[in-house]
């Protein structure tokens, strides 16, 4: 960082550094904010915003600082990592669990996703540290970030407000990068500090400053060339005081004593290295090496000399302005002058240095990604010339594949691609680089290069765990590109293999199992399942068994016996309970289970399960795993109506993140509340965004979208469009049931309101027959439902909505009685319809479906029918009454001073589930701070009380 003088870093500087300090007494008092510092190089950013950190510690604020690399962007999140101090053996329980993950040792899933764990561990470390006290984070560099650590930033800038946290970010202009582009969207023009050059009145007195003397017009005209660039004026004073070109007349003023003058900023840079000497210099390339700041033992162990021996190079390095002290050890004092170092050398010198840097790292012991970072530089890269890995790298990446591949795939892609050049076909270690090569462009999203890489694996593999996990990976491949059916060919011949182990044949069935079932073959699926699961028993494979009776689940339920599945899934999940390895699987049966007795209308079982899968995929799953959790808890808590819960699960993560169909479940969700709420323009709005996602799933029907579609024909008042979107969904051939039998009383609805009594009939026979045999209250309230609409009946329709009630459906129960109330008013019973329509609009009102209530009460007022005299006033839209009963809990929790993770702790919600409900309680008290928040409910409380 610039080491200019304190009476000159800040010259012209006093509007931002005014504006930066007030955000600073703000996050004293509770209500944070976040702010983006750009500019060029040498501009003064780092100046501006270590000033505002040094004020933090008398404001009451502790300070973390963490900065991009260029040379270790490929390695996600390391400037969270440097800032929050996550170090070997720290005391902090959170610290301890982001070493361990950061070692492999938190789980041996290989589908964990350990940089999106990583991510939600560090942003609940940020809110336990602003729960302790106020914090500043600074991120320094985010142009040379790498995008998870672009994506933490910009999710902690979203919540900042609702802590104690000033958020800093600083950048240069270049590179350009959508990531980058989209986080100054983001934060707004008023968030934004653009640091431009010093006007002329600045660069004077920052000249005076640093010559000791008011310039003189040559001095002046010499600086004016540095464009107002505090870093160029102060360099070129500096090399001209070095070189004595500077003298000081008898009137006080700073004169050029004569000779040239640096012409550019690289050009003073230059100068100033050229007075170290050429040990010191030396030094110095190795340290450039390791990046702008740097442990003084990696340095030593780089240079394979004594930290004693390095003392008197450091001093003088220091004593020349190069090098200065830093949290970690030692800092370049600008980073454009490890660039200079770095860039003068040749690039095959360059990588000579890497390749030895990194194998002296590597035989002390150090973390894979240190070794990673200079591998990658010596082996990668379009000025190094393609030369086979050494023996001693091979032997390394043996030993650290599957900590790369988990905590970096794509640095371990690129250097285990470059292992399987270096091995000899047919070789054991090749197969073994190929089998790691495809586990890291599987996790990378690279699945054609995954299968790839896989199917050339297969021609030479011959170790038996090998060719599961490149069988696995394969199916997993051809599973998401539709092509299973490949995979069941290769999956045959495997097993048609003479001296199969009994463990890998058990799993390769296993996976047989899975894409039978992928292929819709349910029977074939069960019986290969069947055959997993006495082979896993035998040779006493919980994987195998597991994978065997998640198969089975899902047969049960595809041929219509759910509540069979019901123990298939309990001994499924007493199998994966104390395996690491089996924690994506227990992930998916809880979700499946959770989602099943949701379908059994076993609500309190089904939301508490499926809270349990969210809070695990939170700390050891997938980003995939985890979308899926929030959708299913959202979807259950759409269905039992309490909407806006549903709402804060399905919103809480980015549409970009989810498979596509999760992203039209939960858009589904959104716009059919939208609907019902009155807000079209935003029920449109996810429409829309729901558009692309529905294209990549072709004709699989998403129930909740399929409603959404069909409320918007209604809408319009083009009910045979609205009909003929539910007509669509049952015309499609799906093994899930459930996903489109709730679909059945509106379509009945539909088809009796145009006219087309023939088709109202068929669907309520469809509802009958799902209804015949089953004691699943829903379904026999949706026969009831559709054969009261057809029959004209308003007694069948209140059969029905006890029925929906007694499922804890009120949704559908409003249907049924405004459907009863209709039939009762028909019929001249006014007394019954008075009854039906105040319960409906009762029922309405706790939904906040406004849309349902102004429809009811038009149609009913016409016939003389009021709201009796119990119904419940309109819901408030702000102030303390407009909170939800979670909000409401989340709130008094604030009150307690308890951070967001303490209180997803207390109320067994996600950390991002906390966060949205604090987003909300903040818009609808119109609050700005937790601080607000917890002053509202107290007040609240006393005047309770």
């Amino acid at each position: 960082m610039a080491a200019v003088t304190p009476a000159c870093a800040l010259i012209g500087r006093a509007a931002e550094l005014t504006l930066l300090t007030g955000l600073l007494r703000e996050a004293a008092r509770g209500r944070g904010s976040s702010a983006l510092v750009e500019g060029e190089p040498g501009i003064g950013k780092s100046a501006l915003v270590r000033a505002v950190a040094a004020a933090a510690p008398d404001a009451g604020c502790q300070v973390f600082w963490g900065a991009g690399d260029e040379l270790g962007q490929a390695l996600p999140l390391l400037p969270f990592l440097d800032a929050l101090r996550v170090r070997e053996g720290a005391a902090n329980p959170r610290r301890n669990t982001i070493v361990q993950l950061l070692r492999g040792e938190v789980t041996a899933d290989r589908s964990t996703d350990v940089p999106g764990v990583l991510a939600e561990q560090l942003l609940a470390l940020v809110a336990e540290e602003c729960a302790a006290r106020p914090t500043v984070l600074v991120v320094d560099d985010l142009q040379w970030a790498d995008p998870a650590s672009v994506t933490v930033w910009g999710r902690l800038a979203r919540s900042a407000r609702q802590m104690p946290l000033l958020l800093i970010g600083m950048m240069r202009p270049v590179p350009q990068r959508d990531d980058l582009l989209a986080l100054r969207r983001m934060v707004g023009d008023a968030a934004r500090l653009q640091l431009d050059g010093l006007t002329g009145s600045a660069v004077t007195e920052l000249v005076a400053g640093l010559a000791g003397g008011r310039p003189a017009e040559r001095l002046l005209r010499l600086a004016d060339g540095a464009a107002g660039n505090p870093l160029y004026v102060t360099e070129l004073v500096a090399a001209l005081a070095r070189g004595d070109k500077l003298t000081i007349t008898e009137t006080g003023a700073a004169e050029l004593a004569g000779g040239s003058a640096p012409g550019s900023l690289s050009a003073a840079i230059a100068d100033r290295l050229g007075f170290v000497t050429r040990p010191v210099r030396d030094l110095l390339r190795a340290a450039a090496l390791l990046g702008t700041e740097f442990a003084v033992a990696d340095l030593a162990i780089v240079l394979r000399r004594g930290v004693a021996d390095l003392v008197p190079a450091v001093d003088e390095a220091g004593a020349a302005g190069v090098l200065a002290e830093s949290r970690r050890g030692l800092a370049f004092r600008h980073p454009l002058i490890r660039a200079a170092l770095y860039d003068d050398m040749p690039a095959p010198v360059r990588a000579a240095w890497h390749r030895d840097a990194g194998q002296a790292l590597a035989a002390a012991g150090a973390p894979p990604d240190r070794v990673a970072r200079q591998l990658l530089h010596a082996v990668g890269g379009p000025d190094v010339t393609a030369e086979p890995m050494a023996e001693w790298m091979l032997d390394w990446l043996s030993r650290a594949a599957d900590v790369l591949v988990g905590r970096a795939p794509g640095v371990a892609a690129e250097l285990l691609a470059r292992a399987v050049a270096s091995c000899p076909v047919g070789s054991a270690r090749h197969a073994w680089a190929a089998s790691r090569l495809a586990d890291a462009r599987y996790r990378l999203g690279d699945r054609a290069g995954a299968e790839h890489a896989a199917t050339r694996a297969l021609e030479h593999a011959a170790e038996p765990d090998l060719l599961v996990d490149l069988h696995w990976t394969l199916a997993q491949c051809r599973m998401l590109a539709g092509d299973s059916a490949e995979s069941l060919a290769m999956l045959d011949r495997a097993l048609a293999a003479p001296g199969l182990p009994a463990r890998h044949r058990a799993r390769l069935l296993a996976l047989a199992a899975r894409t039978h079932g992928n292929l819709g073959e349910a029977g074939k699926a069960g019986q290969v399942a069947a055959s997993a699961l006495a082979a896993a028993a035998e040779a006493g494979d919980n994987w195998s068994m597991g994978w065997a009776l998640h198969v089975l689940t899902l047969v049960a339920e595809a041929q219509g016996h759910v509540t069979d599945a019901l123990p298939l899934f309990d001994r499924a999940l007493t199998v994966t309970e104390s395996d690491p390895a089996l924690t994506d699987l227990r992930l998916l049966l809880q979700l499946n289970k959770a989602v099943t007795l949701g379908n059994l209308d076993r609500y309190a079982e089904a939301l508490a399960l499926a809270g349990q899968a969210r809070h695990l995929a939170a700390q050891v799953g997938t980003t995939f795993r985890l979308t899926q959790a929030h959708c299913a808890l959202g979807q259950l808590l759409f269905e039992t109506g309490q909407w806006d819960d549903a709402l804060a699960e399905v919103g809480i993560l980015p549409e970009d993140l989810k498979e596509p169909a999760v992203a039209c479940c939960d858009l589904g969700i959104a716009a059919v509340i939208s609907f019902h709420r009155g807000d079209t323009g935003a029920a449109w709005r996810h429409l829309a965004a729901a558009a692309p996602h529905a294209e990549r799933i072709g004709h699989r029907p998403i129930g909740t979208l399929v409603l959404a579609r069909s409320l918007a024909g209604e809408q319009d008042g083009a009910l045979p469009q609205a009909l003929a979107a539910l007509q669509d969904a049952f015309g499609r051939e799906t093994e899930d049931v459930e996903e489109v039998e709730d679909l059945l009383p509106d379509a009945v609805r539909l088809a009796a309101a145009t006219g087309d009594p023939g088709a109202a009939r068929a669907l309520a026979g469809q509802a009958a027959a799902l209804a015949a045999g089953s004691e699943i209250p829903h379904r026999q309230a949706n026969a009831l439902y559709c054969r009261g609409l057809l029959d004209h009946d308003g007694a069948l329709l209140l059969a029905a909505a006890e029925r929906y009630d007694d499922a804890g459906r009120p949704l559908q129960e409003a249907k049924a009685l405004e459907a009863a109330a209709v039939r009762f008013v028909h019929a001249g019973d006014r007394a019954k319809a008075r009854a039906a329509f105040t319960r409906a609009v009762e029922v309405y009102t706790g939904l906040g479906a406004a849309s349902d209530i102004a429809r009811l009460q038009a149609a009913f007022r016409a016939h003389g029918i009021r709201r009796g005299p119990h119904a419940k006033h309109r819901r408030a839209r702000s102030g303390w009454d407009s909170l939800t009963p979670t909000e409401i809990k989340v709130a008094e929790f604030v009150e307690e001073g308890l951070s967001n993770p303490e209180i997803a702790a207390r109320l067994l919600l996600s950390r991002r589930t906390v966060a949205t409900h604090v987003s909300h309680i903040l818009k609808k008290l119109n609050v700005h701070s937790r601080t607000d928040i917890a002053r509202e409910s107290a007040l609240r409380t006393i005047a309770s009380s």
